[in-house]
C-alpha cells in the first residue's frame, strides 16, 4: 500500500492539471480567433464612417451612419459593379477550366501506364519550385506577342492546367479510387472519357471542392496578374480598382472600405458553405462508400 500511494497522488495531480491545461488551450484558441476576426470587424465598422472619424484620435469601435454616403461616393469615383463582374467572370472561368483540365490530367497520371509517365509528372511537380516573380516578365512578353493585353483570357487560359491542381488530383485519384472500377467500366462498354465522366468525377467530390475553392479565391484576389495585363478601367478587377482609389493624400477611406466589404463578403459566404468540403479534400485518403 505504501508503494502505491505516491502513484495515486501523481495520478490525482495529473487529473487536476488537465482542466487547467484545457482552459489554457481554450483561452489561446479564443485569443487567436479574436485576433483573426478583429480586422474583419473593423473593416465593417470603418465602412460606416467617414474619413475624419476613421483617423480620429479615438477610432470608432461601433457602426456609424455614413454607409450610404460612402457607397454613393464609391460609385461616383469608380465603376465598381463592372469591376466586381470582371472579378466574378475571371474567377468562374479560371475555376471551371482548372477543374476540368487538372482532373483530366490527374486521372491520366494516376490510372494509365504509359512511357515517360513519371518523368512527365516530375516535370509538372518541378514547376512548383519556380518562384512566381521569375514568370512575370516572360508572361507579359508572351501575352503581348499574342495580342492578349487588356483581355481576361490572358489570365485564365494560361492557368487552366496548373501544376498544383494536377498534383492534387493525381494524388487523390491514385489513393482513393481503385483501378478495378475502370476495368468494370470497360467491361460495361464505357469509353475512356465516359469512365472519367461517370466514374472518376463523381468520386472526386472532396478533391474537386478543395481545388475549386482554392482556385476561385486565388483568382478573385489576384492582383499582380491583372496589374500586368489590364490597361483600361473598364477591364479592371475589384482588387485592382480598389487600389486605384488610394491616392497619395485625401483618400476616401470610407468609400474604399465599402468596396473592400463588398469584395470580401462573397468570399466569406463561399468559404462558410465550402469549408467542410475543403477539410474533407485535404484529409481524405481512401474511397468512401
Amino acid at each position: 500500500m505504501a508503494l502505491t500511494a505516491p502513484k495515486t497522488r501523481t495520478a490525482r495531480a495529473r487529473g487536476s492539471s488537465r482542466p487547467l491545461s484545457r482552459a489554457g488551450a481554450y483561452f489561446l484558441l479564443a485569443l487567436g480567433a479574436l485576433l483573426t476576426l478583429a480586422p474583419f470587424y473593423f473593416m465593417f465598422v470603418f465602412a460606416t464612417h467617414d474619413r475624419s472619424a476613421i483617423f480620429s484620435a479615438s477610432p470608432p469601435l461601433w457602426f456609424g451612419s455614413n454607409l450610404e454616403t460612402n457607397y454613393n461616393n464609391l460609385l461616383e469615383r469608380v465603376p465598381f459593379w463592372g469591376a466586381l463582374w470582371n472579378s466574378l467572370y475571371l474567377a468562374v472561368m479560371s475555376t471551371g477550366t482548372t477543374l476540368f483540365f487538372c482532373s483530366l490530367a490527374g486521372f491520366a497520371f494516376a490510372m494509365y501506364d504509359f512511357k515517360g509517365r513519371e518523368f512527365l509528372f516530375g516535370i509538372v511537380v518541378a514547376t512548383l519550385l519556380i518562384p512566381t516573380a521569375l514568370n512575370i516578365v516572360p508572361f507579359a512578353l508572351i501575352m503581348q506577342a499574342l495580342g492578349w493585353i487588356d483581355t481576361p483570357r490572358a489570365l485564365w487560359i494560361p492557368g487552366m492546367a496548373s501544376a498544383f491542381g494536377i498534383f492534387l488530383m493525381r494524388q487523390y485519384i491514385g489513393s482513393a479510387i481503385p483501378r478495378e472500377l475502370l476495368e468494370a467500366g470497360r467491361i460495361d462498354g464505357a469509353t475512356e472519357f465516359g469512365i472519367y465522366r461517370r466514374i472518376i468525377l463523381p468520386l472526386c467530390g472532396p478533391a474537386l471542392g478543395t481545388l475549386g475553392l482554392v482556385t476561385f479565391i486565388g483568382s478573385w484576389n489576384s492582383f499582380v496578374g491583372p496589374l500586368i495585363i489590364f490597361r483600361s478601367t473598364e477591364t479592371f478587377t475589384a482588387p485592382l480598382l480598389l487600389r486605384s482609389l488610394q491616392a497619395v493624400a485625401n483618400t476616401d477611406w470610407g468609400a474604399l472600405m465599402v468596396g473592400v466589404v463588398m469584395t470580401v463578403v462573397p468570399l466569406l459566404i463561399i468559404f462558410a458553405f465550402a469549408s467542410r468540403q475543403l477539410i474533407e479534400g485535404l484529409t481524405s485518403g481512401s474511397l468512401k462508400g
